[in-house]
């Protein structure tokens, strides 16, 4: 794809400094990790900043949510880590304005084995980017539910990881691997990887246990912890299955509006872009939503 060309159809802008790079990681499944990229990654789009989503879980999650098919496109993840191939021959445009996709496919699944004999397996991905970051904003990457070379290549190319923490009974459960992961990551491939923040997911003001991870989390956490909770919410569910991020699928719902005041928050701390607008032109305020 031209990303240029795409760039003055969608929105002419001048020369940008390097986009930021932002992990999501967690190396536990189920705590709304691929929700969290896709939703908040239209959100960014919509503020409106240029924001390109890498889907790096072989599952794929990430493509369909955005309405891609993976296997209908010239290029995937797969060539640009294992074959080499230009990041920008993998780039699609999606139905968002202003958001992009390297796409996934089951394929990915035999990366890491072919990875293993590579020269520098752990920096592919990084070398990919620095061709296109001055294209984005912010480039989001969805890390798959583990803590192999997939992940380790996500975060060696980011600047910051943002983990989505469900609130549900064992919510720490394996946060500190991930956060010994991080700290090697930093010491030995990546200095400038930071934890940009931890974002509760899934959460029910209504319940005692959400309240109880809510107060758990804070209190490991503190400031790192974002002030908007993302609710438990069947149209955020449904969503994936129209393939739209829920800030099309359902704008006004609980959820949206989450993801929307989550992007101001990220926003702030990475210190992207020059809005904290959201689509309707507004100001989006960062208080938390409650269910």
């Amino acid at each position: 794809m031209d990303v240029e060309a795409q760039d003055h159809r969608d929105s002419p802008q001048p020369a940008r400094a390097r986009g930021r790079v932002l992990s999501i990681a967690n190396q536990k499944g189920g705590v709304g990790k691929t929700t969290t990229a896709v939703s908040l990654s239209a959100a960014l789009a919509q503020v409106p900043l240029r924001v390109l989503l890498i889907d790096l879980d072989p599952q794929g999650n990430a493509t369909s949510g955005v309405g891609v098919r993976g296997e209908h496109c010239a290029a995937t993840v797969y060539d640009v880590i294992v074959d080499d191939t230009p990041i920008e021959d993998a780039v699609e445009p999606t139905s968002v304005r202003n958001l992009f996709l390297v796409p996934a496919t089951i394929d990915l699944a035999g990366a890491e084995i072919e990875l293993v004999s590579a020269f520098s397996r752990e920096q592919k991905l990084r070398r990919a980017l620095e061709g296109v970051r001055e294209d984005f904003d912010l480039i989001i990457i969805d890390c798959p539910p583990s803590l192999g070379l997939l992940t380790v290549n996500a975060l060696t190319a980011a600047d910051g990881v943002l983990v989505p923490i469900q609130c549900e009974y064992y919510a720490l459960e394996g946060l500190g691997a991930l956060r010994r992961n991080a700290e090697l990551i930093e010491n030995n491939l990546n200095p400038g990887l930071e934890i940009t923040g931890f974002v509760l997911t899934m959460h029910d003001g209504r319940t005692r246990l959400s309240q109880q991870v809510v107060e758990e989390v804070k209190e490991h956490f503190g400031e790192r912890v974002f002030q908007t909770r993302i609710p438990r919410s069947v149209r955020l569910a449904e969503a994936p299955s129209y393939g739209q991020p829920i800030t099309v699928f359902d704008p006004g719902s609980r959820g949206s509006v989450a993801y929307h005041r989550l992007a101001t928050e990220v926003i702030t701390r990475l210190g992207v872009g020059n809005s904290t607008r959201d689509q309707s032109g507004e100001h989006v305020d960062t208080q938390e939503v409650q269910s």
